[in-house]
Order: C-alpha cells, then sequence, then structure tokens
C-alpha cells in the first residue's frame, strides 16, 4: 500500500530536517525528547517509518533493542550516518503496511506470546501521512508484529497557522492536503491529516479491545505544535 507521500520523502531526505530548526518549536522539541526515552526503556521496538534517524536516535541508547525501518533508501541512508549507533539498533527497508517481510528477514519472530520480538512500536510523524481509509489497518499491522504486553507510541504534528504549511484542500474522505516546495524548487501535494485527540483515542481504543479510551490504556498528550499518544496492550 501507498501513503502517496514515498517520492515526496525520497526527494526531501536531505533537507527534512530543518522542520525541527523551527525557533517556535524548540520548546516543545526539549519535552518530547525527554518524554520519549523513558517510555521506551528497556523495550525490543519495532519503529516504524524511521525517516532520517531522528528519534531513533533519542530513545535508542536505553532501548534493549531497536529495529528502524522505513520505505525510503534515501531517508534510511542518512539514518544509518546519523551517528555511531550501538550494535542493538538495526535498519531495515519495510514497507509500514507490510512489516512481517523484514521482521522475518531478521529471525524475530512476530505474534502473541512469542521470545525474542518486539514488546513496543514508535512510529513518529507517520499517522498523519497515511489515508483516513486505511489508519485501523495500518495501526492493526503494526500490532500484529508485537508480543503481548506492549506499548505502542505515536507522534505527530497538531495544525497551527503560521507554522504549519496551511491545508490546500481536503477529499471525499476527508484527508487534507498541502502543496510544499523543496530547495530544489519542485512543488509537492502531500497528504497530511489532523486527527483531534477524540478521534486518536478512539482509534487507538477500538485498537485495543476497548468500548472507551481508557486513561489506563490510551494517553494522548497535546502539546503546542505536536501530540503524542501511548497505548498499552494487555494480553488475552
Amino acid at each position: 500500500m501507498s501513503t502517496g507521500t514515498e517520492a515526496y520523502y525520497r526527494a526531501r531526505a536531505r533537507e527534512y530536517d530543518q522542520v525541527y530548526d523551527k525557533p517556535e518549536r524548540q520548546a516543545d522539541l526539549a519535552r518530547m525528547r525527554a518524554w520519549l526515552a523513558p517510555v521506551l526503556r528497556g523495550r525490543r521496538v519495532l519503529e516504524v517509518a524511521t525517516g532520517t534517524g531522528y528519534w531513533t536516535a533519542v530513545y535508542a541508547d536505553q532501548a534493549a533493542s531497536v529495529l528502524a525501518t522505513d520505505a525510503s533508501t534515501e531517508t534510511l541512508a542518512v539514518a544509518r550516518g546519523r551517528r555511531a549507533w550501538p550494535g542493538t539498533v538495526r535498519f531495515a527497508q519495510a514497507d509500514a503496511f507490510d512489516l512481517a517481510p523484514a521482521v522475518g528477514a531478521i529471525g524475530a519472530p512476530a505474534g502473541r506470546g512469542t521470545d525474542g520480538g518486539f514488546d513496543a512500536a514508535f512510529a513518529g510523524f507517520f499517522w498523519s501521512h497515511v489515508p483516513l481509509g486505511l489508519l485501523d489497518g495500518f495501526l492493526a499491522g503494526i500490532a500484529g508484529q508485537l508480543d503481548r504486553p506492549a506499548t505502542l507510541v505515536f507522534a505527530d504534528n497538531r495544525y497551527v497557522a503560521g507554522s504549519n504549511h496551511p491545508v490546500s484542500r481536503r477529499d471525499s474522505e476527508g484527508n487534507s492536503y498541502q502543496q510544499r516546495r523543496l530547495a530544489d524548487g519542485s512543488s509537492w501535494e502531500v497528504l497530511k491529516n489532523f486527527p483531534s485527540p477524540a478521534e486518536i483515542r478512539a482509534r487507538l481504543a477500538r485498537l485495543a479491545g476497548l468500548a472507551a479510551a481508557g486513561q489506563d490504556q490510551v494517553t494522548v498528550t497535546e502539546y503546542r505544535y505536536y501530540w503524542t499518544a501511548v497505548c498499552a496492550l494487555r494480553p488475552g
């Protein structure tokens, strides 16, 4: 499957991290960096849509192990060269909607009750690029690669006028789009959704098999420019 943003991020790989230089976002980013590493400390993490490895570098030293995946070889090249990585970190090209081949290739068994697989997943700034009609399936696909109990962790953008690209249109399914321009002058239409906290909680509650998003299993936190979510998947 495709989000329609793959070619854009291949072209943007070398300039992607400039988005983290915006002065108005620095306080939020500092709080999120301080938050992420403890959430994933000691975990066997499957990271989806790793991109340039910006967030991988934040938590990798405290995780038990990391398999960082992305569909783009261009962004993975940036991620691999970002820093000297510990031996517990591996990178692999993978389709975010079909993670099983990448997981199987490294010999990590997937599914509940297995030993040596993953007990956490992290997807930073990808939820917003998944078409709404594919989102529940995308979330279930990640959950299906994890042992139980497990923790799902997400981070993404809130829409703030003047800091985000304006929304240029919406389609019949409710997806929103932005027009973006890269340093080489090329112009791209990019799918970028901005879910409400209620929508995030509802989707994660369905994934966890809950009638409602209990605070002990689904937590959504809003910052000025970003949001984060943690979902606990219990055995059974």
